[in-house]
């Protein structure tokens, strides 16, 4: 048995929904999903910044009338 992390459970998610691309900015928390993208037969779209990933993933579900997913950086900030 797949040993269930919070990566796999959002890309189980993800496919459930049909998701075929992800756009996005990538960064060191979201490293484990990037790691099992292949797996789930989702691609990634490396975009320059947020704010063209949104407007890509928009773009893209309103060309395709499909579902589209975007993917940003968590950001923590020390006190």
């Amino acid at each position: 048995m797949t040993k269930m992390t919070g990566a796999r459970v959002l890309l189980e998610c993800l496919k459930r929904q049909e998701v075929e691309y992800i756009f996005g900015y990538p960064g060191a928390v979201i490293l484990a999903v990037h790691d099992q993208l292949d797996e789930f037969g989702i691609k990634y779209v490396l975009t320059r910044h947020e704010q063209g990933a949104i407007h890509a993933a928009v773009g893209y579900a309103r060309a395709t009338g499909t579902t589209s997913s975007l993917k940003t950086r968590a950001y923590s900030k020390s006190p």
